[in-house]
C-alpha cells in the first residue's frame, strides 16, 4: 500500500506549502533563543560558524533530495536506508526518528506553555500543553491541504518576524534610526576581535547551531503528498536552502554588528536584545509571542512528520498494521493519535517530574539529527554508486560534486561527533543516543523473528492464533 494520495487529489500539498513547512520547520527557538548562547560562546565568529553549519545542511538536503526525486516516499530516509543498507538500518532510523519527534513535539509543548502559563498564571502549564497538543491533533486530523495552509500561515508569520528583524537591524547598523548611534560594523572586530575565543570558541559555537537547522528534513517527507512529488522536492529543496541559510546568517550578522557579542542580554535573548536598541516599546512581548508562534509550528510539523514516518513503518511491516487506516479526509488516524498520545504521555510526565522526565528525554535524542543526516549521507553514497553502474536507473535530480561533496559531508559530519565527545553534555546526549539505537535494534530483531516465526508456522497450515501461541511457547522456554 502506499503512502501517498493519488494525482490529482484535493487534499495534496502545494510546493509553496512544502517550501514553508521546510522554513518553518528550520525556524524555531533554537535560532529566536539558543542563538543567543552561540554568540556568548564564538563570539562574532558565530557567523562563520553558522556559514558551516549551512553548508553542511546544502550538502545533505542536496543528498535528500536526489533521493526523494528517484523515490518519493513519507518514509524518506529511513526508506532509503532500507534500501541502501538493509531492513534493520531503515527500522532503527525510522523508529528513532519517531521517537526523536514526540518527545521534541513535547518539549515544543511545555515551552509555549511556559510563556503563555507566565500570562495567564490561573492555567497551569501542564494544561496549556495538553490544550496545545489538542488543538494540533485537530489540524493535524484534517485534510492535509488543510494541515499545510495552517502550516503555511504559522511559518509565514515566523518568516515576516526575522525579515523585520533583518531590516530594523540593517537600519541599526547604518545609522538609519533617529537617536541611535550608527556602530557599522566595528563590532565583527572589537572586543577581542572576530575569534575572540579562538577556535575553541568558534567550533563551541558549530556545535551548538547545527542542531538549529534541524526540521529541514520534512520537506521531503511532505512532497511525497504532493501531486509532482519530484518537481514539489527539487523546487523546495532549493527554495528552503536559500532562504534558509539568509535567514540564520543575516540574523547572526547583525546580532554581532548592533551589540558588542559580549552583552549579557544578547545571551539570554538575541532578538529581544537587538530590537530593544532601536526603543521598540513591548518588545519583550511581541518576541515571546513570536517565540510562543515558532513553538507550535515546529510542533504542528513534527506532529506530520511523526505520524507519516509511522505510517511508513506500518506499511513496511515495521509497526502495526493497523496503524495504516485512515479516515474519511484520507488522513492516517491512527497513527497521528499514535503519535500525539505519547506525546500527551511525556507532557503529564514532565508535568509530575519537571526536572527529571524532560532533561531525560531530551538527552536521549539530543543526537538524533546527526544520526539521520548520517543515515542521510551513507543512503545517498551507496545508492548513487549502484545507479551510475546501472545504466537503467534514471535520476530526476543529481547530487552535484559526486562523490567528494558526499564524502565532505560525512567527514563533516564525524568532525561534529568527536567536537560533541569533548563537551560533557553532547557526549552524555551521543551516549544515551548510541544506547537508544541499540535498544531500537534490538526490539526491531525480536520482533522480526517472532514475525517471521508466525509466518513460517502458518504457512504450514497452522491457524495465526496457535502460531501465536506457539511463538510464545517457545519465548517462555528460551
Amino acid at each position: 500500500m502506499s503512502s501517498n494520495p493519488a494525482k490529482g487529489s484535493p487534499s495534496n500539498l502545494t510546493t509553496r506549502q512544502i517550501t514553508m513547512m521546510g522554513i518553518g520547520g528550520a525556524i524555531g527557538a533554537g535560532l529566536f533563543i539558543g542563538s543567543g548562547q552561540a554568540v556568548a560562546v564564538a563570539g562574532p565568529s558565530v557567523i562563520l560558524a553558522f556559514a558551516l553549519a549551512g553548508f553542511l545542511v546544502i550538502l545533505i538536503m542536496n543528498m535528500l533530495g536526489e533521493m526523494a526525486a528517484a523515490n518519493p516516499s513519507s518514509g524518506s530516509f529511513s526508506v532509503y536506508a532500507t534500501k541502501a543498507l538493509g531492513p534493520n538500518a531503515g527500522a532503527v532510523i525510522g523508529w528513532l526518528y519517531w521517537i526523536q519527534a514526540v518527545i521534541v513535539i513535547s518539549a515544543e509543548a511545555t515551552g509555549a506553555a511556559a510563556i503563555i502559563g507566565s500570562w495567564i498564571p490561573g492555567v497551569s502549564q501542564g494544561t496549556w500543553s495538553l490544550i496545545f497538543v489538542g488543538l494540533l491533533t485537530a489540524v493535524n486530523l484534517a485534510h492535509v491541504a488543510k494541515f499545510g495552509q495552517f502550516e503555511f500561515w504559522f511559518s509565514f508569520m515566523k518568516v515576516a518576524a526575522i525579515v523585520v528583524f533583518l531590516i530594523i537591524g540593517a537600519a541599526l547598523v547604518f545609522g538609519l534610526v533617529p537617536g541611535v548611534e550608527a556602530k557599522g560594523l566595528s563590532n565583527l572586530v572589537e572586543h577581542g576581535g572576530f575569534m575572540p575565543n579562538g577556535v575553541v570558541g568558534l567550533c563551541a559555537g558549530l556545535l551548538m547551531v547545527v542542531f538549529a537547522f534541524g526540521g529541514i528534513e520534512i520537506v521531503a517527507i511532505a512532497a511525497a503528498e504532493s501531486d509532482d512529488p519530484r518537481t514539489s522536492i527539487r523546487k523546495a529543496v532549493r527554495g528552503v536552502l536559500f532562504r534558509v541559510l539568509v535567514f540564520y546568517i543575516g540574523s547572526a550578522l547583525i546580532m554581532v554588528a548592533v551589540l558588542p557579542w559580549d552583552t549579557a542580554e544578547l545571551a539570554e535573548g538575541p532578538f529581544v536584545a537587538v530590537l530593544g536598541v532601536a526603543n521598540i516599546p513591548w518588545i519583550d512581548s511581541i518576541m515571546a509571542l513570536v517565540v510562543v508562534i515558532a513553538l507550535l509550528s515546529a510542533m504542528n510539523a513534527n506532529i506530520y512528520a511523526a505520524s507519516r514516518m509511522l505510517l511508513s513503518l506500518s506499511e513496511r511491516k515495521i509497526a502495526p498494521r493497523v496503524v495504516m487506516v485512515r479516515n474519511k479526509n484520507n488522513t492516517p488516524y491512527i497513527a497521528v493519535l499514535g503519535s500525539v498520545i505519547l506525546c500527551a504521555v511525556a507532557v503529564v510526565m514532565n508535568y509530575l517530574a519537571p526536572d527529571l522526565v524532560m532533561p531525560m528525554l531530551l538527552n536521549a535524542v539530543g543526537s538524533t539529527l546527526l544520526v539521520t543526516w548520517g543515515f542521510i549521507a551513507v543512503s545517498q553514497l551507496v545508492l548513487r554508486l549502484r545507479a551510475d553502474k546501472d545504466p537503467s536507473v534514471v535520476l530526476p535530480v543529481r547530487m552535484p560534486g559526486f562523490p567528494y561533496l558526499s564524502v565532505l559531508a560525512l567527514l563533516m559530519l564525524s568532525g561534529i561527533v568527536v567536537l560533541a565527545l569533548f563537551d560533557p553534555a553532547s557526549r552524555t546526549q551521543l551516549m544515551a543516543t548510541t544506547g537508544l539505537i541499540i535498544a531500537i535494534a534490538a526490539l526491531n530483531a525480536l520482533a522480526q523473528r517472532r514475525s517471521r516465526r508466525i509466518e513460517a508456522t502458518t504457512a504450514h497450515g497452522s491457524k495465526p492464533g496457535d502460531a501465536a501461541a506457539a511463538s510464545f511457547k517457545e519465548d517462555q522456554n528460551a
